[in-house]
């Protein structure tokens, strides 16, 4: 008589899930779980000299070494940054003008040189081509600490030195920004819709900024952001540059404060503030271009 031999199925075979799905969901939660404890790290890591910094606004001088640095004491922030805007005439506000002034202008003009440049590189046949696009990968590589004392001897013969322009116009040029431009607009910008447009009547540069800047916003920008985040941290050629403190930007400011308080204490506060009010703009800004960013990555996954 033969006997019968009766399986149970397991939980897992009656849901219909197989050794191995259940093997890589849990690999999958444990590399997710991974990465995130990785990201949280760093975060963490970036985020902690930001945090001591607005806490250290907030403190009055007696607070720096009596209370605990990442935690508030007293909320001096408003007294403090009061302090701050009327110290020495307020030109810690000239600064910000200043840095502004660079920065905006730097950015919006160099981004606009750089697309045109990039556009031109990508869409158009000439001699040479090649060989300027190579100029300009070669000029991303050379850092721009190297080209800063170059650069004042160039102006120091025009008399340039220890001015607005001596600052200014070197911020207009950005070869990362000409081979950004260049590679989006080989990708975005059809041939067959700039020979509609020609066949239509537009001549080159009403169809650059009607028909191409449009397809090529994302990558203006990220020129943008990058140059606005350059020219607003640049500190090395201005220290060369610069001597006038009514043409200083705020990171030059700053450090000319720093370097004096052992002799004014005073400033280190006047310091901290000025840091934690400087790094406001480039919040606002990137804040205030990041949906072009979704924007266009939206716009590039239906095509």
């Amino acid at each position: 008589m033969s006997a019968v031999v009766r399986t149970t199925p397991s939980p897992a075979a009656s849901r219909g899930v197989t050794p191995g799905t259940q093997r890589g969901a849990q690999e999958s939660l444990l590399s997710r779980a991974g990465a995130m404890l990785v990201m949280g790290v760093f975060t963490l890591y970036f985020l902690a000299p930001i945090w001591w910094l607005i806490v250290s606004a907030t403190k009055d001088r007696g607070q720096f070494t009596s209370t605990n640095p990442l935690w508030f004491a007293d909320m001096n922030l408003a007294e403090n940054v009061s302090a701050l805007l009327r110290y020495d005439g307020g030109i810690f506000v000239r600064w910000i003008g200043n840095s502004l002034a660079y920065t905006a202008g730097g950015a919006f003009l160099g981004t606009v040189l750089a697309a045109m440049c990039g556009y031109a590189l990508a869409k158009y046949r000439f001699r040479g081509r090649d060989l300027l696009f190579n100029v300009v990968l070669g000029g991303v590589l050379v850092p721009a600490t190297a080209l800063a004392l170059p650069l004042f001897l160039i102006f120091s013969q025009v008399q340039l030195t220890n001015t607005f322009w001596a600052v200014f116009l070197p911020s207009l040029v950005s070869p990362f920004g000409v081979y950004l431009t260049k590679i989006y607009a080989a990708a975005s910008v059809p041939e067959e819709l700039l020979e509609a447009a020609r066949l239509d009547g537009s001549s080159e540069v009403r169809t650059f900024f009607t028909v191409s800047v449009r397809l090529m916003l994302p990558a203006l920008v990220t020129v943008f952001l990058f140059q606005f985040v350059a020219i607003w941290n640049n500190f090395f050629l201005p220290l060369i540059m610069l001597r006038d403190e009514a043409v200083f930007p705020v990171t030059l400011g700053l450090y000319s404060w720093n370097t004096q308080v052992n002799q004014i204490p005073e400033l280190r506060g006047h310091v901290l503030v000025g840091a934690l009010l400087a790094i406001i703009p480039l919040i606002v800004v990137f804040l205030l271009l990041q949906r072009f960013w979704r924007n266009g990555l939206g716009a590039g996954s239906v095509k």
